[in-house]
Parts: C-alpha cells; structure tokens; sequence
C-alpha cells in the first residue's frame, strides 16, 4: 500500500457554479480539446492537456466500475451521466456531474464530448462514501492516511 503525506489527496478546488468544464477526446480516449476552465480546475494549462489520456485526471477513489460502466454505454452509442471525483495536477481533487457522449458526422462516431458541473457538498460526501464501500466490495485499493 502506498502511503501519502497527509496533505495529499485532501485539498479540494471548488468548481465554481457558473462554470462548466469542456474537454472532447478521440476514440481512443485522448483529449483534443479542453477549455480554460478544465485547465484551471484541474491544475494543467491547456497545451498539457491536449494528446493526454482524459485519465490522466482520474482519481484513486474512483471505482473502475463506473469507467466500465461509461465505456459500455459509449460504445453502444448511449450517453454516460455520473458523478466523478477528479485528481489535479497538484494532487488535490475535484467533484463534478459529468455528461459524456458521441459525437458523430455523417452518422459515424468520430469523438467523445464531456461537459462537467458543479455539485453540492451533501452529494459529493454520498458519492465519496458509495465509492469507498464499491471500491472495497470490489477488492480495489482504499486510500487511507497516515497523520504523523
């Protein structure tokens, strides 16, 4: 098990309520575009954000069950909606409502579109604590951390 310093993984940036974070990868799941505002959130400049796996922002507490879910969907042409905790740049985290879904010309697939949105703190304490009780049901690694 790895350890973390205890300022690891606990500091939260708040997404601001009227903002939305845009980002659109190709099939394979690399961001081709991401607005500012998923930049600032998540601590990268844009230019470090495009050609990266949107997994790169994918944080430990979330449950592989919920990515499986939204690919299954996607690849049967079915919008994905869910809630996400993000890991930044820094370390620190973010909580959205994710939407993601096909995007298609001429009737074929050609990328993925994601718009994300701000959540209410009582919905990101339930998410956090599903997550964690999915997580260990799953036998996936639970994040614990050391106050020394």
């Amino acid at each position: 098990m790895k350890e973390y310093s205890e300022s690891e993984f606990l500091i939260e940036t708040i997404v601001p309520e009227d903002e939305l974070i845009v980002s659109r990868t190709d099939l394979s799941g690399k961001i081709t575009y991401a607005n500012e505002t998923f930049a600032s959130i998540s601590g990268y400049e844009v230019d470090e954000l495009i050609g990266k796996p949107h997994n790169l922002v994918r944080h430990p507490d979330m449950p592989k069950r919920i990515f499986k879910e939204m690919w299954s969907k996607l690849e049967s042409e079915q919008k994905w909606q869910g809630y996400v905790k993000n890991l930044r740049k820094d370390k620190g985290f973010y909580w959205v409502y994710a939407s993601v879904s096909g995007v298609y010309k001429d009737g074929k697939l050609v990328e993925y579109k994601s718009i994300r949105f701000p959540i209410p703190y009582e919905e990101k304490v339930f998410y956090q604590k599903k997550y964690d009780e999915m997580r260990n049901i799953d036998g996936e690694n639970i994040r614990t951390v050391i106050y020394k």
